[in-house]
């Protein structure tokens, strides 16, 4: 599965799941670690809202993501040269690693 910093939330545990249970290999850079849950509260004076944590997302082993995301194990960055030569090594590499588990 190809994750990166802007793999957040419900798609993190997805990709946590399929960690914990060794369904499949995460390929790319740490996810952006976004493992809380909130609900928003309309100020009384409406001039705004807070946005309250009321719950963790965890990992179906229970490894909390919050802060700190979930780290592939193929890690792979594309550089400015590789988007500027319209380079793709994060899908190469997931590629590589599908092709391997299939043998």
């Amino acid at each position: 599965m190809l994750v990166n910093e802007g793999t957040a939330s419900a798609s993190e545990i997805v990709s946590g799941a399929i960690q914990d249970y060794g369904r499949g290999k995460l390929v790319g850079v740490v996810t952006y670690g976004k493992g809380s849950v909130q609900i928003p509260d309309q100020l009384s004076n409406n001039q705004g809202e807070v946005h309250i944590t009321i719950a963790k997302w965890l990992t179906p082993k229970g490894r909390t993501i919050d802060k700190i995301g979930l780290t592939p194990e193929v890690v792979v960055k594309i550089t400015k040269e590789d988007a500027q030569a319209d380079r793709d090594p994060q899908l190469d590499a997931a590629i590589k690693t599908l092709l391997d588990m299939l043998k």
